[in-house]
């Protein structure tokens, strides 16, 4: 890799073990969320596979947005042309590449099929520039969050934080992604930010208290599990709780699984977890659909998918660094503001 470039996945500085287990948790069930759908689409409906997706919906997102918030701080005290580098152009960039290639295979083709003229064709690319589809939304949204908390950075942190709970508990409805979802994970990311010392304190601490870490995950399990079987867990306030305390299971299991070697793929995963969520939505789709010739069960199509998928998506990573297709997950030196490694 070059002086000039920014390459995905790839991450300057000391890693943290137990966060990129974290990391490889919430991704796994990230892309077992999108693979479920694919399964459906298939006509697959039913099976153990949607137990396990809905029971990790109240803290499969919320812990992802915690954790990229959790090393913002050092960022914060960068200036402003370093940290619009580093933290929205970086993300911007990767947004705009995997979102051309979707409107692509996906967009283009429906358009061409209706007749659409160049003019209609423009309009539906540069709509997708503000409201993106499937996945990438994550990739999206994360700019916005940065861009935000540094504009917020002179407000007191628990006005903040009670103004994102806030938002979170109503629940707002919106067709722009960006006003749904940034009322809904705001409070989580903001949370990774300001608490950042705190939950570090909370993992070093679990570190040598196993008993006790088995005994909350199973109360979680258990409480959540009831919860989400009731029809309770998305309900206003409570969505808010839960997400805290699935975030911190997250986090207690990812200590317990830093200390095992068996774990490592896991923690690679997670490490490069950009890079599973950017070719998720391409390879997950041929995953599913050849899985589905040979697998009848949707549970065990789905766990096959999401396994093939991440490993997927890692293998393609890596097989694109060595060819002209490695501006997909490697910013070119043009369009950078700083020269030293985002993070």
């Amino acid at each position: 890799m070059g002086a000039g470039e920014r390459r995905v996945g790839v991450s300057a500085g000391r890693r943290v073990d137990w966060v990129d287990h974290a990391k490889g948790i919430c991704i796994f069930f990230v892309v077992m969320f999108h693979v479920s759908d694919l399964v459906r689409e298939q006509g697959l409906l039913g099976g153990w596979l949607m137990e396990v997706v809905t029971f990790a919906r109240p803290f499969r997102m919320p812990d992802f947005f915690l954790i990229a918030g959790l090393f913002l701080s050092s960022a914060m005290r960068r200036p402003w042309r370093r940290y619009l580098d580093g933290k929205i152009i970086h993300f911007a960039y990767f947004y705009v590449a995997w979102m051309t290639l979707q409107f692509c295979l996906y967009d283009l083709r429906y358009l061409l099929a209706d007749r659409a003229g160049a003019e209609a064709i423009a309009l539906v690319y540069l709509g997708r520039w503000i409201e993106p589809i499937g996945p990438l939304w994550f990739i999206h949204i994360l700019p916005v969050f940065f861009l935000v908390t540094r504009l917020l950075r002179p407000v007191r942190p628990w006005l903040v934080w009670l103004v994102a709970a806030t938002l979170h508990c109503l629940q707002i409805q919106s067709d722009w992604h960006v006003i749904r979802e940034g009322a809904s994970r705001y409070v989580f990311f903001y949370s990774g930010y300001v608490l950042a010392p705190y939950v570090f304190r909370i993992a070093a601490w679990a570190g040598a208290r196993v008993p006790a870490l088995l005994g909350y995950l199973a109360c979680w399990g258990v409480v959540n599990g009831l919860l989400v079987a009731a029809g309770w867990a998305w309900l206003p306030g409570v969505t808010l709780a839960l997400g805290y305390a699935g975030a911190l299971a997250v986090i207690f299991t990812s200590v317990m699984l830093s200390k095992v070697a068996w774990s490592g793929p896991l923690r690679y995963a997670g490490e490069n977890s950009i890079v599973v969520y950017l070719a998720d939505w391409a390879v997950s789709t041929v995953v599913v659909r050849g899985l589905a010739q040979v697998i009848g069960s949707p549970g065990w199509l789905g766990l096959a998918a999401t396994v093939l998928t991440t490993i997927g998506t890692l293998v393609l990573w890596r097989v694109a660094l060595r060819t002209p297709a490695r501006f997909m997950y490697v910013r070119p030196r043009w369009l950078r503001l700083d020269p030293a490694p985002p993070g």
